[in-house]
């Protein structure tokens, strides 16, 4: 007669292979990350695991394959929904694999970006998912793959790195943003980034170190471009790190001879210090001046107005950033790719026409 299992005593891998009706060797190639197994067998026994709670024993795994079932990742700023919610997606792609997340936050600094690395590759990670802060120095990720540790890139690309990378399609997304103000009759819009720079007007997209952001930058200038708006650089402006610096980025936009009549935000994050500037000036959305904001952040739905967003899948791009990187991890030999998910604009109610004036 089996023995039940009861919470006197932990779960085994032997107690998953039942479960799941397959042999110990193959429960254990699947838990422990190693091996070769159909994806029909792998579901079965991850299945059987999390309904046995099982836990694995980390010291006698990485005894037995080498391997210490961890996933190292480095993000840019936690504080940002957009890295939250990429982490959930990472970790619970990663749980389901059977694998452990350790967490780095970068604070989109290159020197502690470098440290978070040096961590993990220290702590034997199996594989790294790392954010760069800036895509215009990749040592450090060379030295990843020097060690032979599987890297995947999230939300920036590096194509001269040859690692895999996970991205929104960031230069067709502010394409679309940009199509609905000019469909709109806006003609001059503004972009507001946080991106640690001076905040004067941009001069060469290819000095921007952030890729998200060049994209997302070059993609406007080509909308624009597209239309016949020839001065639509002057209104880039980097450097909203925080709420003093959105402010004054916010005021000299504002204070031009020919203000923007539309806002554009990099992030959510952003996004609420531009809505809480534009409070503070006394400006009402959409009467005094538009906005959209990238990413479906819970503050954009109850604000006065809703805010209209770039709708970003966030977290099914941190699954598929785990998901690519525990292939790899799983010994699955696949040509290194960018996966660059689709997004969508959510149209609410902080764009409207704007008034009709003599420099328009």
């Amino acid at each position: 007669m089996e023995e039940p299992l009861t919470s006197k005593r932990s779960v085994t891998v032997a107690d998953v292979a039942r479960v799941a009706k397959v042999s110990k060797a193959t429960a254990a190639r699947v838990l422990g990350g190693y091996g070769v197994v159909s994806d029909k067998v792998r579901e079965q026994v991850l299945a059987a695991a999390a309904a046995l709670e099982y836990r694995p024993n980390e010291l006698a795994r990485s005894m037995t394959t080498g391997k210490s079932g961890i996933i190292g990742v480095v993000v840019g700023d936690i504080e940002n929904a957009f890295f939250s919610l990429a982490v959930r997606g990472i970790s619970d792609a990663a749980r389901m694999a059977g694998f452990n997340v350790i967490i780095a936050n970068s604070g989109e600094e290159l020197d502690a970006e470098k440290s978070a690395v040096d961590l993990l590759i220290g702590k034997r990670a199996d594989g790294l998912i790392v954010t760069p802060a800036r895509c215009d120095r990749m040592e450090h990720l060379q030295d990843i793959r020097r060690v032979g540790v599987p890297l995947v890139l999230f939300d920036r690309n590096i194509p001269e790195l040859g690692v895999d990378a996970v991205t929104g399609d960031d230069f067709d997304a502010a394409m679309i943003a940009t199509r609905h103000l000019l469909d709109m009759g806006h003609r001059r819009i503004a972009y507001i980034s946080a991106m640690d720079a001076r905040s004067e007007p941009l001069g060469d997209s290819r000095s921007i170190s952030n890729s998200a952001v060049r994209e997302r930058v070059d993609g406007m200038l080509k909308e624009q471009a597209d239309a016949g708006i020839e001065n639509a650089r002057y209104y880039v402006r980097l450097g909203a790190t925080d709420q003093p610096r959105t402010d004054d980025v916010v005021k000299s936009l504002l204070h031009d001879a020919a203000p923007p009549t539309a806002i554009i935000s990099s992030d959510s994050l952003v996004g609420l210090r531009v809505f809480k500037t534009l409070q503070k000036l006394g400006l009402s959305m959409p009467r005094d001046i538009s906005m959209i904001s990238f990413l479906d952040a819970d503050w954009t739905t109850v604000t006065t107005p809703p805010i209209t967003v770039v709708d970003q899948p966030v977290y099914e791009m941190g699954k598929k950033a785990a998901e690519r990187l525990i292939s790899r991890l799983n010994g699955k030999d696949l040509p290194v790719e960018r996966t660059a998910i689709k997004t969508g604009l959510i149209k609410r109610g902080s764009v409207a026409s704007p008034f009709r004036d003599n420099n328009q």
